[in-house]
């Protein structure tokens, strides 16, 4: 026996969060039955899964890219006209969902996968999975900002503050952090008046850019993204 938000994620086409919200709306059904009770299980092996009508099946082996997103493109499966789409960018992308997204305007390393396991993990706040950026700045804070950002900075979603924060420039910081808000990290340096001109994205767990060429992508394994065989 499986729970059957879990079964929904191991099938690629969506987080389990996701999966629980589809549960939720009624556009889930076992065995032909509507089922809207987050946190039932289902057996694999007799009961049949759809969502909107469209049949649940488990993908036998999980695919593991890495994508270095140029800027201008878009993390997103919806079709945008006049938008370039990281889909765009990967051949035989079908059923690869992303684990943590990147703003237009930013760029660096996505994840891209079939395991909708993983991407609840890496993407669910309760596990503090860590991501590391490059920022660079239009010009240098002041040592008001720096104080106020190693405080912490208040935001709707709460108190907003970076892991470690680490200059490397007058105006360039490498940052981690293990919060994962909208544009979380522009609108952290905009309250202390910093102008962000570059953003790249260089870690996602374990899981680090390296030399990857802007536009390419590059198979990588799970235990290079867990640390774990």
């Amino acid at each position: 026996m499986i729970r059957l938000n879990k079964y929904i994620a191991s099938s690629g086409s969506t987080s389990r969060r996701k999966a629980d919200e589809l549960i939720a709306a009624g556009r889930v059904t076992v065995n032909g039955k509507i089922v809207d009770t987050v946190g039932i299980t289902i057996d694999p092996e007799r009961d049949a899964v759809a969502v909107d009508n469209h049949p649940i099946v488990v993908a036998e082996a999980f695919t593991y890219l890495a994508l270095n997103k140029p800027v201008g493109v878009v993390c997103t499966r919806a079709q945008i006209r006049g938008e370039k789409t990281v889909y765009d960018l990967i051949p035989n992308s079908r059923g690869l969902i992303i684990a943590g997204r990147l703003d237009k305007d930013s760029e660096g390393l996505v994840l891209l996968t079939n395991d909708g396991e993983l991407v609840n993990t890496l993407t669910h706040p309760k596990y503090r999975h860590e991501k590391e950026y490059e920022v660079t700045l239009s010009s240098a804070l002041d040592e008001e900002a720096l104080r106020t950002m190693k405080t912490g900075i208040k935001m709707t979603e709460g108190i907003a503050r970076f892991d470690r924060m680490t200059p490397v420039a007058p105006s360039a910081w490498r940052v981690v952090i293990h919060q994962g808000w909208k544009r979380q990290i522009r609108r952290m340096f905009a309250a202390v008046h910093g102008h962000v001109i570059r953003l790249v994205r260089v870690r996602l767990h374990r899981l680090e850019l390296g030399d990857l060429p802007t536009g390419r992508w590059r198979n990588v394994e799970r235990r290079d993204i867990t640390g774990r065989g």
